[in-house]
């Protein structure tokens, strides 16, 4: 049975709710879109992303790091991720959080990054 509004079927008109974990899937696909601006290498692989936590309802918290407190791109990264993040649809609001604990190190790159940076 399908639900008619005017006639007209609305079953193609409901949007099907995305789960956590394809919500932080989209989330991690768009982080992986923002470069650090030294670095040809996105911040996902060099390991500047800490956690990507999904909270009710559809609100994104990021915990993220810098390669190093006097990184020039300090005011621009956490901005760029949160717009980047913004865009996906159905996010009701973003939180970008820096910490400086842990410390960023090489060895939180993945080794993909590692490869492209010269390090294996």
């Amino acid at each position: 049975m399908c639900l008619a509004v005017y006639n007209r079927p609305i079953h193609n008109k409901i949007k099907r709710l995305k789960t956590e974990a394809q919500i932080k899937e989209e989330v991690i696909e768009k982080i992986k879109t923002v470069f650090d601006p030294e670095l040809p290498v996105n911040i996902w692989e060099l390991g500047l992303i800490y956690e990507v936590n999904i909270v009710p309802i559809n609100n994104v918290q990021i915990i993220m790091t810098l390669t190093a407190p006097s990184c020039p791109a300090a005011q621009t990264l956490p901005h760029d991720v949160d717009q980047k993040i913004r865009e996906i649809e159905g996010i009701n609001d973003v939180f970008v959080e820096i910490t400086w604990t842990p410390a960023w190190n090489k060895d939180m790159m993945s080794e993909e990054a590692k490869l492209e940076l010269g390090f294996l």
